[in-house]
């Protein structure tokens, strides 16, 4: 019998049994629903209610097999409205179940490069209703201070720069509410493959972020040993008139900024004006990433789209930089725009 609240994980894709990801505030690393519920009769019963949960998008209440005892379920709608998981209870019918600890759920469509949270999501943040925006560009993960990762950033961004259908990531991170608060969240995800109305298959990471305390009562992670020159760049003082950011290659599209982003470009999904390089400077752009696959470095001036729709000469000078073994980036350096033009 689970006494507190379970979070059960329905992100589907290759491993479609539901998984729990936490029992009351104590993260669970995906672990079998049989597992934590043992040789009980009610995990037909739970299952029976998650599987109403994702059919219907609704709270389900039913009472088990023996009759004895009451499931009820709650389910973590994306933006979008899928399930990405269930809060289970089961208790005695007289019996009121505990609070349950805020969770939301969460995507990133790496196909469009946009993310998007749920409203439970920004209820955890502590965002004003009237302040909720619910899509972003891929690269606003990070953006504002919101979150402070640990050691496993670089792992997180190289799920992301070299995603395939079926891989998982879970971390514990600490999330700065709009208020102030710092509060220790546990977050789990899976990348599943999605085929749209027409037809087209996307690449989606399904993720759901749970909200385990305050963010004291969680100990860091410890940097790995030896730390890595990549990571002694990152920790380097930043630069007047210097922005920095990281940018996956293959695409040669923003993931995150490591300074406040550079005024003036566009790259926010709300922008007036899409991220872009102008067409002209596609062929450099496309030799500063062969030099830097060849050499390691590479410098250039590209046209990126201003945020009032013109273009901004930028300084770009990038170096290689290691996410993983198997996963690299580019570390790039902007430098402050020239004279804006208008074609």
């Amino acid at each position: 019998m689970a006494a507190e609240w379970l979070l059960v994980e329905t992100f589907g894709g290759a491993r479609r049994e539901p998984t729990v990801l936490a029992a009351g505030s104590s993260p669970k690393n995906m672990v079998p629903l049989r597992s934590v519920l043992g040789r009980g009769p009610f995990l037909p019963d739970v299952l029976g209610a998650i599987a109403r949960v994702v059919a219907s998008r609704a709270t389900v209440e039913s009472r088990t097999s023996t009759g004895k005892r009451r499931v009820i379920a709650h389910p973590f709608l994306s933006y979008a409205g899928v399930v990405h998981g269930v809060h289970v209870w089961v208790g005695p019918i007289e019996e009121e179940p505990p609070a349950r600890n805020p969770a939301g759920a969460w995507q990133i469509n790496l196909t469009r490069h946009i993310s998007s949270r749920s409203d439970d999501l920004l209820t955890l943040y502590g965002t004003r209703a009237d302040k909720w925006r619910n899509e972003h560009d891929l690269a606003e993960l990070f953006a504002y201070q919101r979150l402070q990762t640990n050691s496993d950033e670089a792992k997180a961004l190289a799920l992301i720069v070299n995603a395939k259908a079926g891989a998982e990531h879970l971390a514990t991170w600490t999330v700065i509410r709009d208020d102030g608060v710092r509060r220790a969240v546990h977050f789990a995800c899976r990348c599943v493959e999605t085929r749209t109305p027409n037809g087209r298959i996307e690449l989606v990471v399904r993720g759901i972020t749970h909200d385990i305390g305050p963010a004291e009562s969680v100990p860091a992670a410890p940097p790995p040993v030896p730390v890595l020159l990549a990571q002694q760049v990152l920790a380097a003082e930043a630069t007047p008139g210097r922005w920095r950011a990281i940018v996956d290659l293959r695409t040669m599209r923003l993931l995150r900024w490591l300074d406040k982003p550079m005024p003036g470009v566009a790259w926010t999904l709300d922008a007036p004006h899409r991220p872009a390089v102008h067409r002209r400077d596609l062929r450099s752009a496309i030799g500063m990433s062969n030099d830097l696959a060849s050499y390691g470095r590479a410098e250039g001036v590209l046209r990126l789209r201003a945020e009032n729709g013109g273009w901004m000469d930028v300084g770009v000078s990038a170096a290689l930089m290691a996410l993983d073994q198997h996963t690299t980036a580019a570390l790039v350096t902007l430098t402050a725009p020239g004279r804006e033009k208008v074609d």
